[in-house]
């Protein structure tokens, strides 16, 4: 569903078909409305790995950050491998240039286009943690959204080999608000 109150999001297949009616990209350009059409039409596309950025017009989100995922067909190397960190590192940095402190991520390549999601969450874990580690004062949030309960597995059993959860320091005192 399209209803995260973010600043900023992302549609993994911007520009690809003029008859944007199926996947998230075509849920988010419904959700939208006529007017973010109009806006990606006059960006001219978008490369495999970048990311560009329109405003969100009908969704509760204040951006809508585009980004194009290598095409796999179950077939992974180097390059799609460099292309997906790309969109995921190219969408933060779009999202933070914007000044947007929170985003939201589908799962990018793997639907039509092959990347096996037990490679993609790899790939897109790491990126965000890499990111997040220099650029962490200027981003609150990052959600993963997924549809099928497949992938929310695989992010569940994989996000804490990235972001493994942080121990509680021991009181200093007895005293001590913090237990």
């Amino acid at each position: 569903k399209t209803k995260l109150k973010l600043l900023s999001l992302v549609s993994s297949q911007p520009f690809v078909s003029s008859l944007v009616s199926f996947l998230v990209d075509g849920a988010i350009h419904r959700a939208a409305g006529p007017l973010l059409k109009k806006e990606c039409a006059s960006l001219n596309g978008c490369e495999t790995g970048q990311a560009k950025i329109t405003c969100a017009y009908g969704l509760p989100a204040k951006y809508v950050i585009h980004t194009v995922g290598p095409i796999a067909q179950g077939r992974v190397g180097d390059a799609e491998k460099r292309a997906l960190r790309s969109c995921y590192k190219n969408s933060l940095q779009a999202a933070t240039d914007s000044g947007a402190r929170s985003v939201a991520f589908p799962c990018i390549s793997t639907g039509i286009y092959g990347y096996p999601p037990e490679q993609a969450v790899h790939e897109a874990l790491a990126t965000v943690r890499d990111f997040l580690d220099e650029h962490h004062e200027q981003m609150d949030r990052v959600i993963f959204c997924v549809f099928l309960p497949t992938d929310k597995d695989l992010y569940l059993h994989n996000l804490p080999l990235y972001f493994p959860a942080a121990t509680p320091s021991p009181p200093t005192s007895p005293t001590s608000p913090i237990a």
